[in-house]
């Protein structure tokens, strides 16, 4: 079952604005969050696939792994991420892996696909993070997509793919 809190809206809205801070530094546009039971912002990431030449410096993928280092599993299956866009496959595993309990999710992976095309820098899935979590042995609550135009925004003019160019 997901679930729509309160606070999800404007968390999602904080995770969008770390997106545009991660693209005005040279990265890929995307941005997450990790947010405690009680509400509070623990962590956030941004991509890194620019300023360190990681193509795997997702910024949910690189939220994870400071989470996975900071916290234990049992705190981690009480705390949600917020992402600016659905967490890819690899994103969606180290999401997994880590423990966290809840995604809460900008724009779909598939919109992402329509959005900036075949664009090498980002070659997206259609690959809901849903179906990899249904995968595994224990659950992880899913609320998205939301925010769709607003997640997308910060994409403008960035990809040189076929949806953006």
């Amino acid at each position: 079952m997901t679930t729509e809190k309160p606070d999800d809206i404007a968390l999602l809205r904080v995770a969008i604005d770390v997106a545009r801070r991660s693209r005005e530094r040279g990265d890929h546009p995307f941005g997450a969050i990790l947010v405690g039971p009680d509400g509070e912002i623990l962590l956030e990431a941004m991509n890194t696939c620019g300023t360190l030449g990681d193509r795997t410096g997702h910024a949910e993928r690189n939220l994870m792994t400071a989470a996975s280092l900071k916290y234990d599993v049992d705190f981690l299956r009480t705390c949600t991420m917020y992402t600016s866009a659905e967490p890819c496959a690899m994103c969606a595993g180290s999401v997994y892996w880590t423990g966290v309990g809840r995604v809460v999710h900008g724009m779909s992976e598939l919109a992402l696909k329509n959005l900036i095309g075949p664009d090498p820098e980002n070659l997206t899935m259609d690959l809901p993070c849903r179906t990899i979590f249904a995968a595994g042995q224990r659950c992880v609550e899913v609320v998205g997509p939301l925010l769709d135009e607003e997640s997308a925004v910060v994409h403008d003019g960035f990809w040189t793919g076929l949806g953006m160019a």
